[in-house]
């Protein structure tokens, strides 16, 4: 859905219809030779997305023809089309200590870090701003409101936005249930079919259980969204839809900044798809947010 890198204000949404390439499948594309030329380009991206076409033949032992017709050869229309694919994968590669040494060789005051934090989530807030599309979200909605179980995949630190989805959709009444463990995912998945809708959550390279669970849930039939934060996710591979929302910081974690806004945008697109429905249901909360056993009473 977006995509705003720091190399170039560019926004992208994720065509549906567009035939998403992997990285193998572009190596494969190459002969064995040429594959042996640009790995180490693609192994360590991070070193290379800002060189020139000299400069990165040099460093891999080429000329810039051969290394302009290897690029082309992996269906790049460009060899700056190229570096925002190196740029992507830089994203989804980066390691908590490769983070936090690019933030130690700009060492600030312990103030001024959180500021730059704060500046940082406010970037990633703002390009989601700029790049939701209404008419997707609303459509989105549509689909869950017609799908006869909605599945939420997702573990690791990204179990905390799973449950604050899922505790969203129960209040409203969708037929919703999580998987966030390896052993959740499997079983849960293979009993999902057409009439299914899964969204899978998972950012940097992917977590192997959400990946695959995508994957399996894709093969039976059933639709497919995916959360991350790259073009190059493998997310981006098994889902019909997916939105690609920054999760950048200054520091080794991830922020959840813009993907707590963007699971906001779908709460608020479902509360308000069926209104009376939900006023309804609302109505029933109501009595026991006021008198429930849970509240504490002084």
């Amino acid at each position: 859905m977006l995509l705003v890198p720091k190399m170039a204000s560019r926004s992208k949404k994720t065509p549906r219809s567009k035939t998403l390439l992997t990285l193998s499948a572009r190596l494969g594309m190459l002969s064995p030779k040429r594959q042996a030329v640009i790995k180490p380009a693609l192994e360590h991206p991070r070193e290379c997305v800002l060189l020139s076409v000299r400069a990165l033949a040099e460093r891999l032992h080429t000329d810039p023809a051969t290394t302009v017709r290897i690029v082309r050869g992996m269906q790049f229309a460009s060899y700056r089309e190229f570096q925002h694919y190196l740029h992507d994968l830089s994203i989804t590669h980066a390691t908590s200590l490769e983070n936090m040494r690019t933030r130690m060789r700009k060492t600030r005051s312990i103030p001024a870090e959180i500021k730059s934090s704060l500046d940082q989530d406010r970037q990633n807030l703002d390009s989601v701003m700029r790049a939701v599309d209404p008419p997707e979200i609303a459509a989105l909605t549509r689909r869950i409101y017609t799908a006869q179980r909605v599945l939420i995949i997702g573990g690791d630190l990204a179990t905390n936005l799973v449950k604050f989805l899922e505790h969203h959709f129960m209040i409203l009444g969708l037929p919703v249930s999580t998987a966030s463990s390896p052993a959740e995912v499997v079983h849960k998945v293979r009993f999902l079919g057409k009439k299914d809708l899964v969204i899978a959550i998972s950012f940097h390279r992917g977590l192997r259980q959400t990946v695959e669970g995508l994957r399996q849930a894709r093969s039976n039939g059933t639709y497919c969204v995916g959360i991350t934060d790259s073009m190059t996710s493998p997310i981006r591979e098994f889902a019909q839809e997916c939105f690609v929302t920054s999760v950048a910081t200054n520091s080794f974690g991830a922020s959840y900044v813009a993907p707590m806004a963007l699971l906001n945008v779908i709460v608020v697109a479902c509360a308000n798809h069926k209104r009376q429905r939900t006023l309804a249901v609302l109505k029933k909360v109501e009595q026991e947010q006021r008198h429930g056993f849970r509240w504490y009473e002084s």
